[in-house]
């Protein structure tokens, strides 16, 4: 082979491993997270688990993606060690699917419906489809299945590249010889275990032994401890991430391993104890890719009857591996749980677990804010430093939140993702000032506590309507942000009005009664603080409602949108605020 025949071989490779690429990426965009939370839910039983970890593998072309994800769960919690184990084993057989589906390009027959079965015969017309998915429609999801066709057809083309660029070898005697020293189980295993490591993938190294075999020169002899070292190889990965991890997450990935190194021993000690009695005359003879594909499936199949029900072996002896009494880094974070960074890989999924971390982080705000509050009506000391504790707590989540969707929005997203992304870095940072008011409230009530001073009844009754609007404002921002609906966040821009309306009108009260004498200078700073805080409070929940609104919309400008809300006299937001004022009357001067 020249120069040229290498490079075609190469950059046939690099075809290969970047269409199945697109064709995975385009496989987790369209599945929106779903597989995953599938994943995370079903694991009751072994063989359910073993069907899900083989479903799900099999439509997202990557038992490693798989296997990672599984680890990741397990690092946070949310999948216990045992369950992982039948969700292991079900994603070897699941990467199967591959090597059948590219095993189709070897059919040879003059029939016209046989020769349409070949990946090359109908994968144009797929890529064709796919080019006029991504150009010409505007949904998303057709986008997402336009990238998974053009995905596939690219994958079969380098495919076909491999195989056209090998073919030559097959005069080579190098390259014959090198295959008779793979019939040594060592060495055959070795190689795939290699091959398999460096690229990442069990299902592109079975693709390139496919490619090669194509030359004739591959036998089973060789093709078996490749196909077998193969399987060990693709652990690489999963042992990876679990680097830095939790030692149930390292346990997970070494379940992987033991179930792949246990397995392949079984398999070869018995395949060859056998040969040695029987002397298997199939080995000498040539591979063709349906019969790869035959041996990768019965192995991974077989490899799972055999293990599944020694599981709790497996994970003692994965528990032996990384012992009880292995040191931990720090307090586990419980945000940093749910937000794994092995998620990053499954942006879909990603997004999901963050939404559920930011909702997490508008609830601790509502509570944090309901607790300060509740301190001007009566302070106690326990309760002002629990409203600390939870500032610091928010404050903490958004830091956490802010740096991954940061690190997420570089993935490869939908746009309903990536939409989702903006709305959260932008709601986040209201959340969190909004509990910084809160912390401003509780200062304000420990200063009226330290100095021994109270309101009038007239302005307690009068921040008492404020304090239940600012409560309402807040409560609907927060539900219409969980909720993700348009509608409830339209009814808070009439509120945010109101709270302004009755911002000014309690200002101007005050300032009647300073005049009278009936209120101090030093009461007059807090009474100004406190209504700073809480119109300040709602302001934060107009932005809220706005980024709410501006997700279902794909033109929005939020200046233009108030304005007009604002002046239109006799729309929609002139009835809710007229409501409103109805809805939080001030009581009348004394």
């Amino acid at each position: 082979m020249d120069i040229f025949g290498v490079l075609t071989l190469i950059g046939g490779l690099a075809l290969f491993l970047f269409g199945m690429n697109t064709m995975g990426n385009g496989l987790e965009k369209v599945s929106g997270g779903k597989l995953e939370k599938i994943l995370e839910k079903l694991t009751s039983s072994p063989v359910k688990a073993v069907l899900l970890g083989a479903g799900v593998t099999a439509v997202i072309q990557s038992s490693s993606a798989t296997t990672v994800m599984v680890v990741g769960f397990v690092n946070s919690e949310i999948m216990k060690l045992s369950q992982s184990i039948g969700i292991i084993m079900g994603a070897n057989i699941g990467t199967t699917v591959t090597s059948w589906i590219l095993s189709l390009s070897g059919i040879e027959s003059e029939n016209l419906v046989i020769q349409l079965l070949k990946p090359t015969s109908f994968s144009p017309v797929l890529a064709i489809i796919g080019v006029f998915f991504i150009l010409f429609s505007k949904k998303e999801k057709k986008k997402d299945i336009g990238s998974i066709l053009i995905g596939f057809a690219i994958l079969m083309t380098g495919m076909e590249i491999m195989s056209g660029a090998v073919k030559p070898l097959a005069n080579e005697p190098a390259f014959t010889n090198l295959f008779i020293k793979f019939e040594n189980p060592v060495f055959g295993l070795a190689a795939g275990a290699v091959l398999t490591a460096i690229i990442q993938s069990s299902s592109a190294s079975v693709g390139i032994l496919q490619a090669l075999c194509k030359t004739g020169t591959v036998t089973y002899g060789a093709a078996f401890p490749i196909i077998m070292g193969q399987n060990i190889g693709t652990c690489v990965t999963a042992l990876i991430s679990s680097a830095g991890a939790k030692k149930n997450a390292k346990r997970a990935a070494f379940i992987h391993f033991y179930f792949n190194v246990i397995g392949t021993t079984v398999f070869m000690m018995g395949f060859y104890a056998l040969n040695a009695v029987i002397h298997f005359q199939i080995l000498a003879h040539v591979v063709n890719g349906a019969a790869i594909a035959v041996i990768h499936s019965a192995f991974n199949i077989g490899a799972t009857l055999l293990l599944l029900p020694f599981s709790k072996a497996l994970e003692k002896l994965a528990c032996a591996t990384i012992r009880e009494t292995e040191e931990e880094a720090g307090e586990f974070d419980s945000i940093a749980k749910e937000l794994d960074s092995r998620f990053l890989d499954t942006p879909g999924y990603a997004v999901k677990q963050c939404q559920m971390v930011t909702r997490s982080m508008a609830d601790l705000v509502e509570k944090n804010l309901e607790e300060a509050m509740g301190l001007l009506e009566h302070y106690d000391q326990e309760r002002a430093e629990l409203v600390t504790k939870m500032e610091n707590q928010v404050d903490h989540y958004e830091d956490v939140v802010g740096t991954y969707l940061i690190k997420l929005s570089s993935k490869s997203l939908t746009v309903k993702d990536s939409q989702a992304i903006a709305q959260m870095l932008h709601c986040i940072g209201d959340f969190e000032r909004i509990s910084d008011h809160a912390s401003n409230i509780m200062e304000a009530a420990r200063e009226m506590q330290e100095k021994n001073i109270q309101f009038s009844v007239q302005a307690k009754n009068e921040l008492s309507v404020y304090q239940n609007a600012v409560k309402d404002i807040v409560k609907m921002a927060k539900k219409a942000f969980v909720t993700e609906d348009p509608e409830l966040a339209k009814q808070i821009e009439p509120l945010e009005e109101t709270v302004d309306y009755l911002n000014v009108e309690i200002k101007e009260r005050h300032v009647a009664r300073l005049g009278e004498g009936k209120c101090t200078i030093e009461l007059g700073f807090v009474f100004n603080d406190l209504c700073v805080n809480f119109e300040r409070i709602a302001d934060h929940c107009s932005n809220i409602g706005l980024s709410v609104i501006q997700v279902q919309r794909s033109k929005f400008d939020a200046h233009e949108y108030i304005f007009r809300l604002k002046h239109e006299i006799d729309s929609e937001f002139r009835k809710q605020f007229d409501f409103y004022k109805r809805q939080y009357t001030l009581p009348q001067s004394l």
